[in-house]
């Protein structure tokens, strides 16, 4: 169920009430009796859970380079005669 803000057209008054989508709009100031109008609130929060949703679930492996191009796959500084590295 969602929150609902409204305000209250005579003394200002804003308040938060959580009700049904079907339920009818407040039309009443709980503190002066004068009409109110629902206003556009903050909205609700948007929450990921779970473990590493965009690092396990959508991210490709990074590239690896391969022995004898550039720099060697095991770590070495100086590229290996015959691939893989040992």
């Amino acid at each position: 169920m969602p929150t609902y803000e409204y305000q209250c057209d005579i003394c200002g008054h804003q308040f938060e009430v959580f009700q049904k989508m079907s339920d009818e709009p407040v039309a009443v100031c709980p503190e002066c009796g004068g009409s109110v109008r629902r206003i556009l609130g903050p909205g609700g929060g948007f929450i990921l859970k779970g473990s590493g949703f965009y690092a396990t679930d959508y991210r490709a492996d990074p590239p690896r380079t391969r022995c004898g191009r550039g720099s060697p796959c095991c770590g070495r500084e100086i590229p290996c005669d015959k691939p893989p590295c040992e």
